[in-house]
């Protein structure tokens, strides 16, 4: 399989993982635009407020203060400015949350499948996903793990043929029951290492 196959084995099908995160990121991103739109129509109103401004509203002269005059103008603008900074921060927020929420999807598959005991998987992220020294950490882990189990395992297995050699000889009964006992030791060890794919 060439690296463009693995790609494309890891490509993105959905971009909303993690709906409830993403979501929350989306609206409070969205609040900061409203929030400094709020602040922006208040600011200009206040800072207006001690100017006076003369205009003509169906033919006739109008003396105004200036805030008053701008406010529906300020308000129309900044809404509009608002509406499509917005649109424009969902999409923006939106893949950016997909980096987080993507890895830490990853993660959680992983962490179920070692908790079911399969330590034969690692974590594998997509090219600019947030969290890849950290996958990278925990891929090491994940391999000293896998290298130490299958270690065990072979030692278990070097321990059962001494014991299948033994089992060969005749023995007086007192070390017949500690043989049978180290035997059954030997299965327990090997019915819990068995737990742990590799």
């Amino acid at each position: 399989m060439n690296q463009e196959q693995a790609m494309a084995k890891y490509r993105r099908k959905n971009i909303y993982i993690d709906k409830d995160f993403q979501t929350r990121f989306i609206l409070k991103f969205c609040a900061l635009v409203g929030a400094g739109a709020l602040l922006t129509i208040g600011l200009l109103y206040l800072l207006s407020m001690q100017s006076t401004t003369v205009s003509f509203v169906q033919a006739r002269v109008k003396v105004m203060t200036t805030a008053d005059f701008l406010l529906p103008v300020m308000v129309q603008t900044v809404l509009i400015v608002a509406f499509l900074v917005s649109l424009v921060s969902i999409g923006v927020t939106l893949l950016v949350s997909h980096k987080i929420a993507g890895p830490l999807f990853r993660f959680k598959q992983t962490l179920r499948e070692l908790g079911r005991g399969n330590f034969s998987n690692q974590v594998r992220l997509r090219k600019g996903d947030q969290l890849a020294e950290i996958a990278d950490d925990f891929n090491q882990m994940i391999s000293v793990i896998r290298v130490r189990l299958i270690e065990a395992k072979r030692a278990l297995a070097l321990v059962q043929v001494d014991i299948d050699t033994i089992g060969e000889f005749n023995v007086e009964d007192n070390k017949r029951k500690l043989f049978h006992d180290l035997q059954q030791k030997v299965r327990d060890l090997e019915k819990a290492l068995e737990f742990f794919r590799l």
